[in-house]
């Protein structure tokens, strides 16, 4: 643990922290942004998909770039472009102004995702990959974490649009001081690396296409029906439980709260007992708590469900990143990545507006339990193709 905390590690989970500071304020500020373009639940859903289909199209083309132009490069647009992104966000003046600024961030944001773990992993032993990837996800975590409360405090006294601009600012500076700090410490460590490749190929016998199919599809699709419902927790505390916006929106950081600890404890039972085994165990919970929040009473019941519904969507990321990164080789090792990212945020941002269509017409309570069902038939379906696979 001590190699992992002073190597690049800690530089990686600041640039996760100020890559996502900008792409975790849609969801909580999203009533302030009903209320002021006078949006339905349809509406709301096609508005966070903008970011998210875009953000999943842009993984393909940035994952392949990175194998053959270098991953720092992409890491770096990553951070600042949706900056920049974010500032335009901020000066929308319109809903359809907002739909295009929300499609560059996500565009600009690509990058990140597919280059980030191959470089993680090639500074860490083989061992520790789900542990070093998990401590990663904290970044990203912190940032779901705080937004909902920076947020909502800048928002407070500029508006919903001040807190977008506000934030984006210092993501730009960081993102400069990152590529030139990679840079140095990249070059320091390989000066001291003997000569060979950063990461063992995997053998032939572990780059079946049938096995690594099957994850994927079992872990894009929890993390989608994941997605689609905690996209309107704002919303659904809002309406269903009558708290005033603010507070709703707070409330959100419930979920990713629990990335701080779910994501290096998922990643380190992953190293322990299998990534398979422990994959499955989080991608099935998450169905009955999502029909769970219809039936819990506000209060202590549903903070303990969100925390749930957080602690398997952190925990899964880590155990899919590795498990990619030790199924594929350097050369198409970021391009599989950005596979799997595409598929996951497609498949977020297609659910979410059909949640919020779902939830125009039959309410929350029958749409979570379809989605919840859903998730869980799936789920098991995917668990007897990997143990089909694996025999």
């Amino acid at each position: 643990m001590q190699a992992l905390l002073w190597g690049l590690l800690p530089l990686f989970v600041l640039a996760h922290f100020g890559h996502h500071l900008l792409t975790a304020l849609p969801v909580p500020l999203l009533p302030m942004i009903r209320r002021d373009f006078g949006l339905d639940y349809t509406q709301s859903g096609v508005l966070l998909s903008a970011f998210t289909l875009s953000y999943g199209i842009g993984q393909l083309p940035a994952g392949w770039l990175a194998d053959r132009i270098g991953r720092r490069a992409l890491i770096t647009a990553g951070i600042c472009g949706v900056a920049v992104a974010g500032v335009l966000v901020g000066l929308s003046q319109g809903y359809v102004m907002m739909i295009g600024c929300l499609v560059l961030m996500g565009i600009l944001g690509g990058g990140y995702h597919p280059a980030a773990p191959p470089l993680i992993a090639a500074s860490v032993d083989p061992r520790h990959w789900g542990r070093a990837l998990g401590l990663h996800i904290i970044g990203g975590s912190a940032s779901y974490f705080l937004a909902p409360l920076a947020g909502v405090a800048v928002a407070a006294a500029w508006g919903w649009r001040g807190a977008f601009v506000g934030l984006a600012l210092p993501t730009v500076v960081f993102g400069i001081v990152f590529f030139v700090l990679l840079g140095r410490r990249t070059s320091r460590e390989a000066a001291c690396r003997p000569s060979g490749p950063p990461i063992p190929e995997p053998p032939r016998s572990t780059r079946r296409l049938g096995p690594l199919a099957a994850f994927m599809v079992l872990s894009t699709f929890a993390s989608a029906v994941m997605v689609s419902a905690i996209s309107f927790v704002p919303l659904f505390m809002v309406d269903h439980f009558g708290l005033g916006e603010k507070s709703a929106a707070a409330f959100l950081s419930i979920v990713y709260f629990a990335g701080f600890w779910a994501a290096p404890l998922g990643g380190y039972l992953s190293d322990r007992l299998g990534k398979v085994p422990v994959v499955i165990a989080v991608c099935l919970i998450p169905g009955p708590v999502i029909f769970l929040l219809t039936l819990a009473p506000m209060g202590i019941t549903v903070g303990a469900l969100l925390l749930v519904l957080g602690t398997c969507l952190s925990a899964r990321m880590p155990i899919s990143e590795a498990y990619i990164v030790s199924r594929t080789t350097d050369r198409n090792r970021s391009t599989v990545l950005g596979i799997y990212y595409f598929t996951a945020m497609e498949g977020g941002g297609v659910l979410t507006p059909v949640m919020g269509y779902c939830i125009d017409r039959f309410g929350f309570y029958s749409s979570f339990a379809l989605a919840g069902a859903v998730l869980v038939t799936v789920t098991v379906l995917c668990s007897a193709w990997l143990l089909y696979e694996r025999e």
